[in-house]
């Protein structure tokens, strides 16, 4: 039997991600997915294409590592605001406002994830689940069920179908309109919607 060794990819260092993130992230974000390369990227950055095949496999691993590391960071924030608060609408509508800001925040970011990057070789790699977002969201709507503040007859996976496809269709209509609005400021538009039709009290305040 043959032994097939793995061999970690070494650690970027912050230095080089302070110079090479902010590049990937304008590229993919202005460009089609398909006209960026490595060549543009070393350019731009001013790191040399051995450097970055020294981290990454290819422009997809580039870009995807980048993506996967950035939706750690969202699921940062969204432990540390969502800390202490025990009204279960007042999470829901944190939820979405740090998710909101954090794109805000980051939206070369929010180009690539829901606009410029092909769905089926995003939908490859593990970034797609969301994994570390996703697994929040599910204590926050464990935690709702257990208090009797939400319906009980929703499955899971339907409340985070839910919150994927409200943010990302106010993040492609953001988009389409010139990006000339702050995401966050789009929660009431919706939120209340939102809330009605999960609340068990049809809306009412819940704790």
């Amino acid at each position: 039997m043959n032994n097939v060794m793995l061999i970690e990819k070494p650690v970027i260092t912050k230095k080089i991600k302070e110079r090479l993130y902010p590049v990937v992230l304008r590229q993919f974000s202005m460009k089609d997915f398909h006209a960026v390369n490595i060549r543009d990227i070393s350019k731009e950055s001013g790191i040399s294409t051995g450097t970055i095949y020294k981290y990454f496999m290819s422009k997809e691993d580039l870009c995807f590592s980048i993506i996967d590391e950035k939706l750690k960071d969202l699921a940062s924030l969204l432990e540390m605001h969502l800390q202490g608060i025990e009204d279960i609408r007042e999470m829901f509508r944190k939820l979405f406002w740090v998710t909101m800001n954090f794109f805000d925040n980051n939206s070369g970011l929010a180009v690539i994830v829901f606009i410029t990057v092909p769905l089926k070789s995003f939908m490859a790699n593990k970034s797609y689940k969301r994994e570390t977002v996703i697994d929040i969201f599910n204590k926050i709507i464990e935690k709702a069920k257990n208090k009797g503040a939400i319906r009980s007859d929703i499955e899971i996976n339907y409340f985070v179908d839910i919150y994927m496809m409200i943010i990302s269709r106010h993040i492609q209509h953001w988009y389409v309109r010139g990006m000339k609005w702050q995401l966050a400021d789009t929660i009431d538009n919706f939120f209340d919607f939102f809330w009605r039709g999960i609340s068990r009290l049809g809306g009412q305040e819940s704790n």
